[in-house]
């Protein structure tokens, strides 16, 4: 175990803690931006297929919210929408104008809190129903696809 530390990951167990936590840091800090990338990008991809296939479990509060459509429609172009955004994530000069994809998409994602309240919330904003929790854990995604695009920005 030590070998592969030491070689894989620069970590010697001898050192102490603050020496073992800097060599952590320093192989989070290369790759853990990547690693958002990558980890957002199979969140969209399953969730869109998910969709597509007709098996979202959000696929009842897609219709709801996205009633001006057909409700086939409207999930999955929904469903096909987030695979692009996920394939999209994937190839890395594509990322910037993903990411544009991305945060609309993520308004939308934000509208049935604003339409369909009696769904999200039990009475009052402070105590969200499964189907609120399941739109305000969108800000976990929101936060990592702003980090992600720290990172990569448009080349002139």
């Amino acid at each position: 175990m030590q070998y592969i530390l030491k070689k894989y990951f620069g970590l010697d167990l001898s050192l102490s803690f603050y020496a073992i936590h800097a060599g952590i840091s320093n192989k989070l800090e290369k790759y853990g931006i990547d690693l958002v990338r990558i980890a957002l990008a199979i969140v969209f991809i399953w969730f869109g297929a998910l969709k597509i296939v007709g098996m979202s479990p959000a696929q009842a509060l897609v219709e709801k919210t996205i009633f001006w459509f057909p409700p086939k429609v409207a999930v999955i172009g929904l469903g096909f929408w987030e695979v692009a955004i996920g394939l999209g994530l994937m190839v890395k000069r594509f990322v910037p104008y993903t990411l544009i994809l991305l945060l609309l998409h993520m308004i939308g994602t934000f509208l049935p809190m604003v339409i369909l309240t009696n769904i999200c919330f039990d009475g009052s904003p402070l105590c969200p129903t499964m189907e609120g929790q399941y739109i305000l854990k969108n800000l976990v995604l929101v936060a990592g696809a702003l980090s992600v695009a720290g990172k990569y920005k448009l080349i002139s």
